[in-house]
């Protein structure tokens, strides 16, 4: 999915992230909280999703606040992640300038080191952020460009259903 966010200068930033879970709480991917996305989330609480799928003409874009998730399930989800990406998540220093071509190696050696023998433990710097949509367009392409446009807008417990002009 598209995830975008916005910096503290109002300067919008999008990019794919994996979904890894939804339900009635809302959409779950996790990331480095160190890294872009996880600063400017972390100090703006608000972000904007967007799936699209070509083949079918659809897409649906996701709007809402933005909270992280609980360290229980953080850690659940990290021990299913294959041992190299949980080194991964440790050695990279996500965001910032690679000092050399060599250097990301080298961290990625250090921490198989480190973390030899043993389970590696999830980073406190490590989480999950979890979409909770105010809002949900689903649109629908037509050849006419005559679109179709559903926005469920969140009221209180409720959603108000509108049909939009494409």
């Amino acid at each position: 999915m598209s995830l975008a966010t916005v910096d503290e200068n109002g300067q919008p930033s999008a990019r794919i992230v994996l979904l890894k879970g939804f339900d009635e709480r809302g959409f779950v991917f996790y990331t480095n909280y160190e890294g872009r996305k996880g600063r400017e989330l972390l100090a703006r609480p608000q972000a904007a999703l967007c799936f699209y799928w070509a083949p079918l003409d659809t897409q649906i874009r996701i709007e809402g606040r933005v909270m992280k998730v609980a360290d229980s399930e953080a850690d659940a989800y990290f021990a299913t992640r294959k041992r190299a990406s949980q080194i991964g998540a440790w050695a990279s220093r996500q965001s910032r300038p690679l000092e050399t071509p060599k250097a990301l190696n080298t961290r990625v050696a250090e921490y198989e080191k480190k973390f030899a023998g043993r389970d590696v433990p999830r980073p406190d710097f490590w989480s999950g952020f979890r979409v909770s949509p105010d809002r949900i367009e689903f649109w629908k392409g037509k050849p006419s460009r005559l679109h179709e446009r559903h926005l469920y807008t969140r009221d209180g417990d409720a959603w108000r259903i509108e049909t939009l002009y494409p």
